[in-house]
């Protein structure tokens, strides 16, 4: 692991800026939140600011049910669960009341998939299992066409697995399909 004192951090904090007090400043966006301008790899992870990183998904972006379980299941497909949560989180925070759990178990299932391919498999069953007991209330409505219950056995059966696990696996082999 990088010390306080490794070119590394040093790369990093003389790309951040410093403020009136001299304390280093947050990263912000165009309305000023905070958000980590660094670069991530398809896994979410961040990179080293100047790295080459993947392209993230915008945050805040009000989508329609149909254009986020596309745009998720193109990033599932290419291994980038992380950027998938991020579009499920999206329509999580977005969407009405109704679906929110819909939407919150989706994420959580993306993420469940992030850290089964990080390697952390206890982390990756619990929110696979969270993530199918969120969803499982929707098995009869079968929302916006999306395949509630071969997702909750998708996700159980992966999560089951997890203790037997030596290696991460790649995200993009054992990503669900949303709709059959």
């Amino acid at each position: 692991m990088a010390g306080a004192n490794s070119p590394t951090i040093a790369r990093e904090r003389a790309c951040q800026t410093r403020g009136v007090s001299g304390r280093l400043q947050r990263d912000r966006d165009e309305e000023g939140r905070a958000r980590n301008a660094r670069p991530r790899d398809g896994l979410g992870r961040p990179l080293p600011y100047g790295a080459a990183g993947v392209e993230r998904a915008p945050e805040g972006v009000e989508r329609t049910p149909e254009a986020t379980v596309t745009e998720a299941q193109e990033l599932l497909d290419d291994g980038k669960p992380f950027h998938a949560h991020e579009v499920f989180e999206d329509a999580w925070k977005s969407g009405p009341d109704a679906e929110r759990g819909l939407w919150r178990g989706l994420a959580q299932l993306a993420v469940g998939l992030t850290h089964a391919a990080r390697g952390n498999f206890t982390g990756a069953a619990s929110l696979l299992t969270r993530g199918a007991e969120s969803i499982e209330p929707f098995t009869s409505e079968a929302p916006h066409g999306i395949d509630i219950a071969g997702l909750c056995e998708w996700a159980t059966t992966l999560a089951s697995g997890m203790p037997a696990r030596t290696e991460p696996p790649d995200a993009s082999t054992i990503a669900p399909r949303l709709r059959p």
